[in-house]
């Protein structure tokens, strides 16, 4: 239930038990939400099969476990209102709920000279700036002043109206750019949403060895700002705290801060068998699959039934198997032929020939 704060408002709706009210959540955001999460999860099994084939260079990070809360916030901001969403390594599904084409994705893994990076960078640093999505920087935390530089830049054009949204994880909060980033977006009053994905483990390293508050969430009276802390493994309760902060945001009530209770569902990546998770996490409140639990909640509705979601299921896997096909046959860069001038520059910049 909600808790207020002379400073900032706290939301609880870490509502567990895979109930929700969903009060705030029609039957068309919710199977749009499901869907986006199903076709995340059918198409990063495929890369990391491929990883595991010896198929892509580099590191392959899943968001299994974390779909729900990313795709509640990427499918609720909008490309055409200016919205701005600075995904991370397991944001795959929020990736697609805002709107980037999967083709995009599969060419930055598999190296192509035709995606969004030319082939030049890592397989997860992808991003279409121009589109509202900033490429993904490794050093976590530090997105965030990105979208509050993009944020500002519309300010000063006099283009109000806009959300940014940024996401991390736990591990993250404990850097320095994580906490000037925030400050500034709070002294700034910035619409920034920050999705803070609690997955329990910053690599190998528990929470409990992370942060001694009780939750993330009681930060943000720190900073002055709102705070929410939901379940993240219910899509209908990050749909609707998403929602709210979003709206707030936009509002001009400042920044907002969520923070999803869940656990990630694999390593740290592909070559991590997180043999460090105690079955008692892995048992816990946090250890379900939101992917399961929100199938669920849509036979329980009445929203969807066993013989849709096998079709959605076969539809998926025949999107993804041919993305990934037409991405591995494109070509890969040609050191002797390429013009290697940095992608900003005139000749390469975003929607240039």
């Amino acid at each position: 239930m909600p808790e207020s704060s002379t400073v900032a408002p706290r939301r609880d709706l870490a509502s567990g038990g895979g109930e929700s009210s969903g009060s705030g959540t029609s039957r068309e955001s919710y199977l749009a939400a499901f869907r986006v999460m199903l076709l995340s999860r059918i198409f990063e099994e495929k890369v990391a099969a491929q990883y595991r084939a010896g198929k892509v260079v580099g590191g392959v990070y899943v968001g299994r476990g974390q779909e729900a809360f990313s795709a509640a916030l990427g499918i609720q901001l909008h490309r055409a209102q200016g919205d701005i969403f600075a995904g991370l390594i397991r944001d795959q599904a929020g990736r697609l709920a805002f709107g980037e084409p999967l083709i995009d994705a599969a060419r930055t893994y598999f190296g192509a000279a035709s995606g969004p990076m030319r082939g030049r960078d890592g397989n997860i640093h992808r991003g279409r700036p121009r589109e509202g999505m900033p490429a993904m920087i490794s050093h976590l935390g530090a997105s965030i002043s990105v979208v509050n530089g993009m944020l500002m830049a519309k300010r000063f054009r006099g283009e109000m109206g806009s959300v940014g949204g940024a996401t991390c994880g736990d591990g993250a909060t404990s850097t320095g750019s994580l906490h000037e980033g925030l400050n500034q977006a709070a002294v700034e009053r910035l619409p920034l949403v920050l999705a803070v994905a609690d997955n329990q483990f910053a690599y190998s390293t528990p929470t409990s060895r992370q942060y001694a508050c009780e939750d993330l969430v009681d930060r943000a009276k720190g900073y002055g700002i709102s705070g929410y802390s939901v379940d993240g493994t219910d899509l209908a309760a990050c749909l609707e705290v998403f929602a709210e902060a979003i709206a707030q945001a936009r509002s001009g009530a400042g920044p907002q801060l969520v923070v999803g209770k869940l656990l990630r569902l694999a390593g740290h990546g592909e070559h991590d068998d997180a043999r460090y998770v105690p079955e008692t996490a892995r048992a816990g409140r946090w250890g379900r699959d939101c992917l399961a639990v929100a199938r669920e909640r849509l036979i329980a509705d009445g929203w969807a039934s066993e013989a849709e979601m096998a079709a959605w299921e076969e539809e998926g896997q025949s999107t993804v198997e041919n993305i990934v096909a037409q991405a591995q046959s494109d070509s890969s860069p040609d050191p002797a032929q390429d013009n290697w001038h940095a992608i900003s520059s005139a000749q390469l910049r975003e929607g240039s020939e």
